[in-house]
Parts: C-alpha cells; sequence; structure tokens
C-alpha cells in the first residue's frame, strides 16, 4: 500500500505543478530534493513572485524510523516505528479576489519491533479560504468534492464536510479559517471499506482538486483590484498564518518529528499584518465574509 501510494502522489504533484505553472504563465517551481537523517526524505517544490500565485507549495514527503517519544505518548504505544507519506500544498495567490486554497493526501502505518504492520490509516482533505466571498466560487468548490466524495458513499461529503468546518476553525476568534471543504483522518480498515477500498476514495478527492480550484483561479485571477483590498487580504492572512501555528495537527507533528522546517512552514504567506481590533467597515464585503465564518453553511 505505502508503495501504491508513493507512485500516486509523485504523479500528482508533478500533475498539479505542470497545471499551475501553465496557469501562471510567469513564475515555475523550484524544487528542492531533502533527506531526512532520521530515515526518508522529500522533493519540496515552491513558487514565489509569479504573475498569479505570490507564494505556494506543492510538497511529498516520505519519512520513517522511530515513533518519537511524544508521538508515542499520543499515540499511547511504546517502542513502535512508523511510516508516513503524503502530499501537502498550500497556493497564497497575489489577487485579493482569488481564494488562498490547502489540500493534502496522506498515508501512515505503525510497527512492531518485528516489522509487522499494527496499524494504518489514510487521512487529507482539501479547503478553501477566500477574501472576499463569491457565493458562486464555494458552491463550485463544494460540487467538485460532494461528486468525488459521492462515487464511494453518499455519507461521505456530509461527514467529511462537517468534519473540516469543525477542524479549521480559529475557536480563539470565533470563526472558521476559510468556507472549508473536506477534511479525513483515521480511515481505517472496516466491514465494509479495505485499504483499497480507502486508498481509492482518497486518490479520488486529490485527482478532484485541480478541477475544484482552477475554474475558481481563472475567473477571479485577472479583477482589479486596490490596495485597501491588498491590505484586507493580508489582514485576513493573519488568522490564516494564527490557525496553522496554534491548531493545525500537521504542523504540529512534523515539529515534533523533527521534520524539516522550511517544508513544514511552507504554508505561511509571504506578507501579512497584524493590526489592533481592526474592523471592518459595517455592510462592506469584507464585513461580510467575517459574518460568514462565524457560522457555516451548507453550500450544496
Amino acid at each position: 500500500m505505502k508503495d501504491q501510494f508513493v507512485t500516486y502522489i509523485k504523479t500528482l504533484q508533478d500533475t498539479i505543478t505542470s497545471k499551475l505553472e501553465e496557469i501562471d504563465g510567469k513564475a515555475t517551481f523550484k524544487e528542492d530534493p531533502w533527506v531526512r537523517k532520521e530515515g526518508g526524505g522529500g522533493r519540496t517544490r515552491v513558487i514565489e513572485n509569479g504573475a498569479v500565485f505570490e507564494k505556494g507549495g506543492v510538497n511529498i514527503s516520505e519519512v520513517h524510523g522511530e515513533l518519537p517519544e511524544s508521538m508515542q505518548n499520543y499515540f499511547g504505544v511504546q517502542d513502535a516505528n512508523f511510516f508516513a507519506c503524503g502530499l501537502s500544498l498550500v497556493l497564497h495567490p497575489k489577487n485579493p479576489f482569488v481564494p488562498t486554497v490547502h489540500a493534502n493526501w496522506r498515508y501512515f502505518e505503525m510497527y512492531d519491533q518485528e516489522g509487522n504492520i499494527v496499524d494504518q490509516w489514510f487521512g487529507g482533505g482539501q479547503d478553501l479560504t477566500p477574501y472576499y466571498l463569491f457565493e458562486e466560487d464555494a458552491e463550485h468548490f463544494h460540487q467538485v468534492c460532494k461528486t468525488a466524495c459521492d462515487k464511494h458513499n453518499a455519507d461521505f461529503y456530509p461527514k467529511y464536510k462537517a468534519r473540516c468546518d469543525e477542524y479549521f476553525y480559529n475557536a480563539h476568534r470565533g470563526e472558521g479559517r476559510g468556507i472549508g471543504g473536506l477534511f479525513f483522518d483515521y480511515l481505517k480498515k472496516t466491514e465494509t471499506m479495505s485499504m483499497q477500498d480507502w486508498y481509492n476514495f482518497v486518490t479520488e478527492v486529490g485527482d478532484s482538486f485541480l478541477e475544484a480550484y482552477v475554474p475558481i483561479v481563472e475567473k477571479r485571477k485577472n479583477i482589479d483590484y486596490t490596495q485597501e483590498n491588498r491590505d484586507w487580504q493580508e489582514i485576513r492572512r493573519g488568522r490564516y498564518v494564527e490557525f496553522n501555528l496554534v491548531h493545525d495537527k500537521g504542523t504540529l507533528f512534523g515539529l515534533k518529528t523533527n521534520g524539516r522546517i522550511e517544508s513544514i512552514l511552507m504554508s505561511l504567506p509571504p506578507h501579512v499584518q497584524w493590526r489592533y481590533d481592526y474592523q471592518p467597515e459595517p455592510g462592506s464585503e469584507e464585513e461580510k465574509l467575517v459574518e460568514r465564518l462565524k457560522n457555516s453553511k451548507d453550500w450544496v
């Protein structure tokens, strides 16, 4: 299974970065292979200062070795070894009317001292963080997510959509990070779903990513914007940073397993503002976004 999924994420990384370079038309992805001394490594690809993408990364990794003590305590195991692989991406567009997007698809195995698999699961998802709310964009993104889920189980979309709303939530702000999408974790073998079935589902979602995001980028990337629009984008990016550093399990896992700092923090935007007690103008499009983020919505 791990070989099958590693092959998949390598191909998906090539597919996604090629398409994004085509859309940007100016910048290309810089590739940065790296090795983890405890075992494994990865292939980081970063795009910066493009015509469309101000900063973005599409990274793959496969790491293995002894599970760090902090994670052994978290999982309630002793002397365990692990293997983890996945693709993680974040794109911060230049135009404030194009949303930031995040996605990842990952696979994890845990072994006993004899090397036998004692646990394995998939996780991942994709979610959208707009700075200005176009409801038709949110509906499109969610419809693609729902279509991918429905091919496997009609219960998956409402279940994993709700988990996404719950997970990508800045509790200290009382608002969602964005308008959600899908979030799933610990997808393990059950009576009705084999690991191959879960693989088929997760890769279905991964394959849907470009369909979910690219049409929105194409529609919004050439809209004229003002400095005030950029200021708002950078203020909202601050909320994104807060979530990643305070709440995000993937970031915390990477830091606790001696992950590669540059790859882990690739998700942070290049320009951010934190203004003291900033409040958008009443009745403005900015206020409309904030009010919507306080309560999740069924988009499809």
